[in-house]
C-alpha cells in the first residue's frame, strides 16, 4: 500500500512538472514570437501585459524598441513612464531616473509630472554611493531633489523630500570629514612647501565644511580637528610665529567650549589648551 502511494505521488509529481514546463515553453514561444512581431502595438501592448504581470525585464526589453516609434503619439507618454517605472522596480535607479527625467522634460505638464521628478530624484538618492567614493549622482540627486521643492512647494512629498536632501547633505559632510582626517594623520608627512603642510590643509577643508555644511552633526567634529591642527602647528612652530599661534589656539579652545562646554573632546582639547596656557 505504501509503494503503490509513493508511486502514484511520483507520477503525479512529474505530471506537474511537465505541465510547468509546458507553460514556460509556451510562455517563451509567445514572448519570441512578440518580439520578432513588426507591429509596434503588439509590442506595446504585450509590454504593459508584462508590467501587471511582473514581469518588468520583458516589459524593458520591448518598450526600448517601441518608445522611438511611439514619439508624437497619443501612446508617447505613457509609454515612457512605463519604461521608468520597470526600471526602477528592476532596481536599475540611473536608467529609472534618466528615463523619468525624460519623461518629465518631455511632457512638462504631463499626467505623471511630479511623480517623474520625484522618482528621478529619488533614484538617484537610491543609487548615490559610499562616501569615500566619487559623489557625483548625490549632487545630482540634491539638485533634483531641491527642483522638485520649488516646482511643488505644497506637494504632499514635501517632508520625505527634505529629509532625503538632509541625509544626502550629511554623506558629503561626512565625505568632507573624511578628508579632514585624512589631512591630519598625514601630519608632518610633506607634500607641500608651503608652511603648515598637511595641518593647514585640514584647517582649510574644515573650515569649508563648516561654511557648507553649517547644520551637520560633524561640526563637533570639524572644529576638534582645527583645534588639533592649529595645535601642531603650533608647538612646531619657528620662535618667532609662536606667540601668534599659540593664542590662535587659544582662540579655537574657546570656540570649542563655548559651542560644546560638554562635548566629546572637551577633556582631550582642555588637557593640550593647559599645556600652552603657560606660554600665553
Amino acid at each position: 500500500m505504501t509503494t503503490f502511494v509513493l508511486k502514484f505521488i511520483n507520477m503525479k509529481l512529474k505530471c506537474i512538472y511537465f505541465s510547468l514546463l509546458l507553460v514556460v515553453w509556451a510562455s517563451c514561444g509567445e514572448y519570441n514570437k512578440i518580439l520578432k512581431s513588426t507591429d509596434t502595438m503588439v509590442k506595446y501592448e504585450a509590454a504593459k501585459k508584462y508590467f501587471d504581470a511582473g514581469k518588468y525585464s520583458r516589459t524593458v526589453t520591448l518598450l526600448e524598441e517601441v518608445i522611438p516609434l511611439l514619439k508624437g503619439t497619443s501612446y508617447a507618454e505613457e509609454s515612457l513612464y512605463l519604461q521608468a517605472q520597470a526600471n526602477y522596480v528592476l532596481k536599475d535607479y540611473i536608467s529609472a531616473s534618466e528615463y523619468f527625467k525624460s519623461y518629465y522634460t518631455s511632457f512638462p505638464r504631463g499626467k505623471y509630472a511630479e511623480d517623474a521628478r520625484y522618482y528621478s530624484a529619488y533614484s538617484l538618492y537610491l543609487d548615490s554611493p559610499d562616501p569615500r567614493l566619487d559623489q557625483s549622482d548625490t549632487y545630482k540627486a540634491l539638485q533634483q531633489l531641491q527642483d522638485f521643492l520649488e516646482y511643488y512647494p505644497q506637494s504632499d512629498r514635501k517632508n520625505e523630500v527634505q529629509r532625503v536632501l538632509f541625509e544626502l547633505q550629511e554623506k558629503l559632510a561626512y565625505k568632507e570629514l573624511l578628508a579632514v582626517k585624512l589631512y591630519y594623520n598625514l601630519g608632518d608627512y610633506t607634500l607641500y612647501s608651503f608652511s603648515g603642510g598637511n595641518y593647514l590643509s585640514c584647517v582649510i577643508t574644515a573650515q569649508n565644511a563648516m561654511r557648507t555644511y553649517p547644520f551637520s552633526k560633524y561640526r563637533e567634529d570639524y572644529m576638534y580637528y582645527i583645534f588639533k591642527s592649529k595645535y601642531e602647528m603650533a608647538i612646531q612652530s619657528v620662535e618667532e610665529k609662536k606667540d601668534f599661534r599659540y593664542r590662535d589656539v587659544a582662540d579655537e579652545y574657546y570656540s570649542y567650549v563655548n559651542d560644546y562646554s560638554k562635548g566629546k573632546y572637551i577633556k582631550e582639547i582642555t588637557k593640550l589648551y593647559n599645556t600652552i596656557a603657560k606660554e600665553l
